[in-house]
């Protein structure tokens, strides 16, 4: 049994937090938790004018109102352009809308030719026939076409099926609820965000896990490499007052702490603060950290996983391992959905029609930076018993939605679960989240040699939304189930 010196009490083995809060010395009383929140570098809760916004687009197109046509002649297409761009600005206060109207092909190529600096177009077809449509969907730019139902509908689906069957970057919204359109809308703010965004890679490999050149050429975030030295120099200049005072805050907020003494959670607040400034120093918005062979080869002071927790309790990404595919996944659906991911190695239980995500770290605050959060424990990491993890007691009957990138093959994997049960397992990773498979759980076994051991889930029916920011980022999308 493990002692810290100068205490009397042994922390292994049902912690008591009271009793760790007074004997922690570097535990300072402080007024509020809120002055140790990351705020600064929040993702997806900045005010839109501390972040540039998302340049889009806006086309109206039909033919001039004299001809008959659908909707139908003398239709107010001026009256129905303010409504839907009053509807637009209110509901995306993140996106630059530039409206134009376009009644012919000339005028499409005319401004195709001259758009610059433009994230994507949303092409709301307003009436038939203007031959606009199929010039942008063609145009091999992110694009959004819109049917305003009884009005643009022959023309939608013929060009939207077309450019479907091409491959084109063309999300097609059909739909009498106006939030699809503004679902659709949030890629371009999501693309917009991750064009922005650096990773931190903290390895001492020179072979990563992922190609940096990929995620760059793809999603547009930045991928910087920093070595084991720069993150132990960062974990010697913390403040161990307020490494003690996370210490403090992660256990009163646990439902228990099982293995872990209060000098292991301690130097998990040390490690945190120290990814923290390291964020801060590059404007960086996630970091991986290859921690199984740093620490296994005593060149990582503490494991990051309690560091990781925070993060992505807080709208920033922590990611396990250095899986720089499964970084980009977790920082995409956190700024797509607004909810964090999670990395987990996957057990699958064909007799229960189960999927079982393993893993060693989880946010607590499945639902977002501002949702409920749910129990969690303090564990020891599982493979070698060592360290400071957690187990994330997450919520059952919930929808939840996993995927995985490749970056060889360019495509991302997807499936879906209903979360059903908190696995109590001794053996391997401590939060285990079961999931009642919806497809077919035979075929979920079928792509993992090419997608790799990892998923990254998160909590919510995102289909759609991964579906659409797949086709305007031009990524192959495969259904495991």
């Amino acid at each position: 049994m493990n002692k810290r010196p100068g205490c009397n009490k042994d922390f292994r083995g049902g912690l008591n937090r009271r009793e760790f809060i007074t004997g922690c010395v570097s535990c300072l009383a402080f007024a509020s938790t809120s002055t140790l929140s990351f705020k600064k570098l929040l993702v997806f809760d900045e005010p839109s004018s501390t972040r540039a916004r998302a340049r889009v687009r806006l086309i109206f197109s039909h033919i001039p109102p004299d001809r008959p046509t659908w909707p139908n002649i003398g239709y107010d297409y001026e009256g129905r352009k303010k409504e839907l761009f009053s509807k637009l600005e209110k509901s995306c206060p993140n996106i630059e809308f530039l409206p134009v109207t376009l009644q012919n092909p000339e005028q499409a190529e005319k401004l195709l030719q001259s758009d610059r600096d433009i994230d994507g177009h949303l092409v709301y077809i307003l009436g038939i026939w203007s031959g606009v449509p199929r010039l942008i969907a063609f145009s091999g730019r992110p694009t959004i076409l819109v049917d305003d139902l009884y009005a643009g509908s022959g023309e939608f689906l013929i060009n939207y099926a077309a450019a479907k069957r091409e491959g084109l970057k063309v999300v097609g919204v059909s739909s009498s609820r106006f939030e699809d359109v503004i679902d659709a809308l949030k890629s371009f703010e999501c693309m917009k965000k991750m064009r922005s965004s650096t990773i931190l890679d903290v390895t001492d490999s020179e072979r990563l896990w992922g190609d940096p050149k990929v995620i760059k050429e793809i999603f547009g975030t930045e991928v910087r490499q920093v070595y084991s030295p720069e993150i132990n120099a960062a974990y010697k200049q913390v403040d161990n007052a307020q490494a003690g005072q996370w210490a403090k805050t992660w256990v009163q907020n646990a439902e228990k702490v099982v293995e872990p003494h209060q000098e292991e959670i301690r130097k998990s607040g040390a490690m945190y603060l120290a990814m923290k400034n390291l964020l801060e120093k590059y404007n960086a918005q996630a970091i991986t950290v290859d921690c199984l062979s740093l620490f296994y080869g005593g060149k990582l002071q503490a494991y990051p996983c309690l560091g990781f927790f925070q993060f992505n309790n807080d709208g920033l990404v922590g990611a396990c391992e250095g899986d720089l595919p499964s970084t980009m996944m977790m920082l995409m659906i956190t700024y797509l959905v607004g909810r964090p991911g999670y990395i987990s190695d996957p057990v699958i239980d064909t007799s229960t029609k189960q999927i079982i995500y393993a893993h060693c770290v989880a946010s607590n605050k499945v639902f977002g930076p501002k949702g409920p959060p749910n129990p969690y424990h303090i564990r020891s990491h599982s493979e070698d018993r060592k360290g400071a993890a957690v187990r994330s007691l997450m919520p059952i009957g919930e929808m939840t939605t996993s995927i995985e990138f490749n970056t060889e093959r360019k495509e991302i994997v997807m499936h879906q679960s209903k979360s059903v049960a908190n696995i109590d397992e001794d053996k391997a990773c401590r939060t285990k989240l079961a999931g009642e498979v919806i497809g077919d759980i035979d075929k979920l076994m079928s792509e993992w040699d090419r997608f790799g051991w990892h998923r990254v889930t998160v909590f919510g029916d995102h289909r759609k939304s991964v579906e659409n920011i797949s086709t305007l980022l031009g990524i192959k999308l495969i259904a495991e189930t």
